[in-house]
């Protein structure tokens, strides 16, 4: 089956999914971690890229984006690859690809899924078993949102904003969002969703968004559609003997 064209809606959030090739390890120590981020924000701000959130796990990385255009997003991405892939196998002595194909990319509701994703994003290493609290891993935007660790890389996003009118109540009602636990069904949600490029939302959003690209962006419906009446084969005509 071809693959669907990639949909990115300037300035809308994405959530983003880039994994390792056979799920090898992209980062081992701190210095892959933090070359990464340096050229991440470098990237983000070149080609006009906010970052809302992201985690950067072992063997792959989620981001939560809002680009300003449609091609600022891959060449974002395209452009990490360019430093951080030569960075990477120079330093373990390794050849060819590091990553798993194309980043997966899915344009976010961002009224209803926003906050739910900029979650569960952060708190990717708490399910994996590498964090017993967000607050204790390293590499995610949770630190800047949870007011511990400011983090410029970080461009708020409005709805942050609404969760309070200064920087501590925000913060606060950050902390207890995060605290309540993510359903599993919206975990598969968001990660299935992700990795199959559809958008994630309520269906009017899903309704709208098709309207607005000319583009599928979810799966299509099992089975036949439905004839239409016009369709319908007519009865023969009856004929007098």
């Amino acid at each position: 089956m071809a693959r669907l064209p990639r949909l990115i809606v300037p300035y809308q959030p994405h959530h983003v999914i880039q994994r390792g090739a056979g799920r090898q390890p992209v980062f081992h120590d701190d210095d892959d971690y933090l070359i990464f981020l340096k050229y991440l924000k470098d990237a983000s701000r070149q080609f006009k890229v906010a970052i809302h959130a992201y985690v950067l796990m072992p063997n792959h990385l989620h981001l939560l984006a809002s680009p300003a255009d449609q091609t600022g997003l891959a060449r974002m991405m395209q452009w990490i690859g360019r430093f951080y892939v030569p960075y990477f196998n120079h330093k373990y002595e390794r050849v060819g690809t590091l990553w798993q194909g194309r980043y997966k990319a899915a344009v976010v509701d961002s009224e209803r899924y926003f906050l739910l994703c900029s979650r569960y994003i952060e708190l990717n290493p708490v399910r994996a078993g590498l964090a017993a609290q967000p607050e204790h891993y390293r590499w995610s935007s949770y630190l800047h949102h949870a007011g511990t660790k400011p983090d410029p890389l970080v461009s708020e996003h409005a709805l942050l904003w609404a969760l309070g009118n200064t920087p501590f109540a925000r913060e606060a009602a950050y902390r207890a969002l995060v605290e309540e636990a993510i359903p599993d069904h919206e975990v598969r949600v968001l990660t299935d969703a992700t990795l199959k490029g559809w958008a994630i939302g309520s269906e009017q959003f899903k309704v709208a968004l098709e309207k607005q690209s000319h583009q599928r962006v979810r799966p299509a419906r099992r089975g036949r559609p439905p004839r239409s009446i016009s369709a319908a084969p007519q009865p023969a005509p009856v004929t007098q003997p």
